[in-house]
């Protein structure tokens, strides 16, 4: 690699609110906001939305959309067009 032309990549702590989840990975993103870790260092924290502690394909708790339900409704609201 070349000198002075690559960001900076350090450990970073990444944490889903809504799991009550966090990891420690490595990466180029920058935060003001640290958090002392599990082996008693301090790391930069990144909040985030969704995790796969949380998402619904990891988790198992997607839904099933009901797409003949919604077709009904389609033909029930506008009619069923003849031909």
């Amino acid at each position: 690699m070349r000198p002075g032309i690559h960001p900076d990549y350090h450990p970073v702590v990444f944490r889903d609110k809504a799991a009550d989840f966090a990891f420690l990975t490595r990466s180029t993103i920058t935060s003001p906001h640290t958090i002392q870790w599990e082996d008693g260092n301090t790391y930069p924290l990144v909040d985030v939305d969704i995790s796969s502690a949380s998402h619904p394909f990891w988790t198992g708790k997607g839904r099933i959309l009901d797409t003949a339900g919604r077709v009904e409704k389609f033909e029930r609201r506008y009619g069923k067009r003849s031909r």
